[in-house]
C-alpha cells in the first residue's frame, strides 16, 4: 500500500466525479482510515444511499480500511493548530495524520492541502 485515500477521493470514485480516473489508478495499493471511511458512509447517506450498498461497492475496490489508533489520534490533534486557519475538518486532519503515521502519500480532492507545508507527500486528484 503506497497511499492513503481521503474520503473525498473515495467519494469521487464511487460517485463518478472529476478525478475518479486518477483514484482508480491507486486501487489495490491504497488504504483509508476507519475515520475517513465513516465520513464516506455519512456523505453517501446524505445523498440517500444505503450504507450497506456503499459497503458492497467499496468491497470490490481493493482498499484496506485501517484502524485508527491512539497514535493517529494524537497526530490528528497536533495538526489542529497548524491547519485551523485553512478550515480543515477533523476528517481532513485524520487523513493527513494517517498518512504521516503510516509514512504514505495522501490522495485527496481538496487542493488546499497542497498549501499546508506538511512533511508528507500530498496528491490532489483535481
Amino acid at each position: 500500500m503506497s497511499a492513503i485515500l481521503d474520503a473525498s477521493a473515495i467519494l469521487a470514485l464511487l460517485l463518478k466525479e472529476p478525478g475518479s480516473e486518477m483514484v482508480a489508478t491507486w486501487l489495490g495499493e491504497a488504504a483509508i482510515s476507519s475515520v475517513n471511511m465513516a465520513e464516506v458512509y455519512s456523505k453517501c447517506a446524505d445523498r440517500g444511499l444505503d450504507p450497506s450498498d456503499v459497503k458492497g461497492l467499496f468491497a470490490g475496490l481493493g482498499v484496506e480500511v485501517l484502524s485508527f489508533s491512539d497514535r493517529h489520534a494524537m497526530v490528528t490533534g497536533q495538526l489542529r493548530a497548524q491547519t485551523r486557519s485553512q478550515g480543515l475538518s477533523l476528517g481532513d486532519r485524520a487523513c493527513l495524520a494517517t498518512g504521516m503515521v503510516e509514512k504514505r502519500r495522501v490522495i485527496t480532492a481538496d487542493r488546499v492541502w497542497l498549501t499546508l507545508g506538511l512533511d508528507i507527500e500530498i496528491t490532489s486528484i483535481r
